[in-house]
């Protein structure tokens, strides 16, 4: 990676974002490394007063905040946000944004008790963040679900989702199944539309772009690579992160910026290189030999006392 030019930026309070098209880079001030911004409130569904859209004939929807541009297609790639609820209990078995790793559906083939939280992210628009209300019909079913979630027989789901943006794809073809070099290449196409968006002063979408990104590159693809494939992979995923940092500072959101400064440790590591090993300690001659007289003495003293007893 060449971040020669970077860290020179770094010092003079900028970072300047490596990428192949230098026309879709970014300059951003003090940035750091950040997720999606949570929601506010935990524990129960947030009290929503718009207007209630049927869906389907099982899944109604509330919009919290709107969203942008077009909705997803049947075998779109979606990433998503999510809280569920089990509505009669209120019990919360899932939250996506406490785990801080956005959900990835390809409409048209998600699992059965998803049925009705794929309607309802078909009806959805980037950027939109919506209150659904899915019947039991089209989630856990009649038996529900005792293992992991756990969801009560005939439970109807009130699920908060925010669709961070969705990539269409004709045959649905998820990042499992991807190679490295499309991975790899999807993320960094979000990354320079993020770019693109970030020069418009359109942070919020932005972030969406930059989010999208991040979640080709998880955790758990990073860790199987090595090499200039994983070279690769940091060079599209830290820019994402600083200037996903960069436009939370542009939209004052300081606390969120800063809150997740120490989330990505890699980036440290990516940028910079590895972490300089200490270097051990040198010990004087003489205090070695000196402690080892002092050892010795012990020792014939203990000697002569043993003998005279």
């Amino acid at each position: 990676m060449e971040d020669v030019k970077e860290q020179q930026s770094q010092s003079n309070g900028d970072f300047s974002l490596p990428g192949k098209d230098s026309e879709s880079e970014i300059v951003v001030e003090n940035a750091a490394a950040v997720h999606g911004e949570p929601p506010q409130g935990d524990g129960v569904p947030p009290k929503v007063d718009s207007e209630v859209e049927t869906v389907h004939e099982k899944v109604t929807k509330q919009i919290i905040k709107e969203g942008h541009g077009q909705k997803p297609s049947k075998y779109s790639t979606c990433f998503l946000h999510y809280r569920a609820w089990a509505e009669g209990t209120q019990h919360k078995f899932e939250d996506t944004w406490l785990e801080r790793r956005p959900l990835e559906l390809v409409l048209g083939k998600e699992k059965k008790e998803m049925a009705g939280l794929g309607i309802g992210v078909s009806s959805m628009k980037s950027g939109e963040r919506a209150l659904l209300h899915v019947g039991w019909e089209l989630g856990y079913g009649e038996e529900g679900s005792f293992s992991f979630p756990n969801v009560p027989p005939k439970a109807d789901i009130v699920y908060e989702v925010e669709l961070i943006g969705f990539d269409e794809v004709k045959e649905g073809k998820a990042r499992a199944d991807m190679t490295v070099e499309e991975r790899i290449g999807a993320a960094d196409r979000r990354r320079m539309d993020g770019n693109a968006l970030f020069k418009e002063d359109k942070f919020e979408e932005a972030m969406q772009q930059y989010e999208m990104a991040i979640a080709y590159m998880g955790d758990d693809f990073m860790f199987q690579l090595f090499g200039k494939y994983r070279d690769m992979a940091l060079a599209v995923k830290n820019p994402c992160h600083l200037n996903m940092a960069a436009s939370l500072i542009k939209l004052k959101c300081y606390e969120e910026a800063i809150g997740h400064c120490t989330t990505q440790k890699e980036l440290y590591k990516g940028l910079f290189g590895p972490r300089p090993e200490p270097k051990p300690k040198r010990r004087n001659w003489l205090i070695l030999i000196w402690e080892w007289l002092l050892s010795l003495f012990y020792r014939l003293f203990r000697r002569q006392r043993i003998k005279a007893d």
